[in-house]
């Protein structure tokens, strides 16, 4: 007999392309979808598991445990900000006037989220997840949230995702909503607006380290896509696997990990607080703390940018560790004597997130080999 399994399931819908599709060149359609599925892989792959490329959408699904309440938001706002930009890198930069690519900001991108049971099931010599909650985030799709709001870029999380998610839907601004179907009955849920976080995103002030512009601390490749090299820098209950504390406190002022978290690095009587002061889901975060060796605390804190990049063969991450200090003689001075033990604590300290990436990656994958089929 099959095991049941429980999951966040997601699907993530291309907003308009059937309309899209009926108005432009097939051949150029087919290169646009091709590329903008490729977004949603890249930052969806890791976190989740890829059930199935279904056209213009992708399904994916997690076993319960894997992904936080934070990492779940993150991935899907990261997901929808990689896939704006790429709209709009590729209307501006393409001379074709033919209607595929004049008509691209058209398109944009709605996430279905729910919470439920399912098995996974061999058919044809591939893997299916079934069950009457995959059947319900089929379902989504075909919604009335445009008509009634507006919005086309958008995140709807069923309440049954919420109760195993507790995002704050009122602190999040979401809208309440709901949806009826013949075969599954009432959906409820909230409607968290995309659109408005990605003109956010694009005015946030920027608190950024470049390469060259500060300390360069450790330089390392991980064997591990940027989510899951994100979701172990980050969350409060794996920095300690890695980093060497007793346990990381976090207060989220948001509801949720982002600009304005504070973390308490707690190492036996010492706490060691962080202050998030930007935060680019998947791509980099820039914290000021008084960190390492206690020469932060005497320098007002120490300002770091932590980026994550594709390596070069994309197979896995490149992570840099960028350091500023304050510029005065006392600061120069600190930095002179104590830098060397700073870059080494770093440097190991990283070198534990390798291995321990390393030995997460290997039990995920066998947890993927050995999942019981029906």
């Amino acid at each position: 007999m099959a095991k049941v399994d429980t999951g966040c399931l997601v699907l993530a819908d291309i907003t308009g392309y059937g309309e899209y599709l009926s108005v432009v060149e097939l051949e150029h359609s087919q290169d646009v979808l091709s590329d903008l599925m490729g977004v949603l892989v890249g930052q969806l792959r890791g976190l989740l598991h890829l059930a199935k490329l279904e056209g213009d959408a992708v399904f994916c699904y997690e076993h319960g445990g894997e992904v936080d309440a934070s990492m779940l938001l993150s991935m899907i706002e990261s997901c929808y900000f990689a896939f704006s930009q790429r709209v709009q890198t590729i209307h501006r930069r393409t001379t074709c006037q033919c209607n595929a690519c004049r008509l691209i900001p058209r398109l944009d991108l709605k996430f279905l989220t729910h919470h439920g049971q399912f098995a996974i099931h061999e058919v044809a010599g591939s893997r299916e997840l079934v069950g009457r909650d995959v059947v319900l985030v089929h379902r989504l799709p075909k919604n009335s949230v445009t008509a009634r709001t507006g919005l086309r870029g958008y995140a709807f999380f069923t309440q049954a995702c919420l109760q195993r998610f507790p995002l704050d839907p009122v602190a999040l601004r979401m809208v309440e909503h709901k949806e009826s179907f013949e075969d599954v009955g009432e959906v409820s849920g909230y409607v968290h607006d995309l659109v408005a976080r990605w003109r956010e995103e694009q005015a946030r002030r920027v608190v950024y380290i470049a390469p060259g512009a500060g300390i360069e601390m450790a330089e390392l490749d991980v064997q591990a896509p940027p989510g899951i090299v994100w979701d172990y820098l980050t969350s409060p209950t794996k920095r300690p696997l890695w980093q060497g504390s007793d346990r990381v406190d976090q207060r989220n002022p948001a509801g949720i990990r982002g600009v304005g978290t504070i973390n308490h690095c707690v190492h036996g009587t010492t706490t060691i607080d962080e202050e998030i002061l930007d935060w680019k889901p998947f791509r980099y975060f820039t914290f000021r703390g008084a960190w390492g060796l206690g020469i932060g605390r005497q320098m007002g804190g120490l300002l770091f940018t932590v980026e994550l990049s594709p390596t070069r063969d994309g197979s896995g991450t490149h992570i840099a560790w960028r350091m500023e200090a304050g510029r005065g003689f006392k600061q120069r001075m600190l930095v002179r004597a104590y830098g060397a033990q700073l870059r080494s604590l770093i440097h190991t300290i990283t070198e534990n997130l390798t291995q321990l990436l390393m030995q997460a990656q290997a039990e995920a994958a066998e947890r993927a080999r050995a999942a019981p089929l029906s």
